[in-house]
């Protein structure tokens, strides 16, 4: 599943980043701390990996 937004690529990377041990999960807040939680690193590997060209930086809400 790839990224809505920037902000939601970036917070896939810092949780795939806690998943394989890169980063502590204690640092994590908010919406990676979540994404760590919630799903597989083959899922978090395909949100941090969209491109960010043309994304806006945060997802609308509608």
């Amino acid at each position: 599943m790839p990224a809505k937004s920037k902000a939601q690529q970036m917070a896939a990377g810092a949780a795939l980043a806690a998943k394989k041990g890169d980063k502590k999960k204690s640092e994590l807040k908010g919406a990676s701390r979540s994404m760590e939680k919630s799903m597989s690193e083959e899922e978090l590997h395909d949100m941090a990996s969209t491109k960010r060209k043309g994304k806006p930086e945060h997802a609308s809400s509608s």
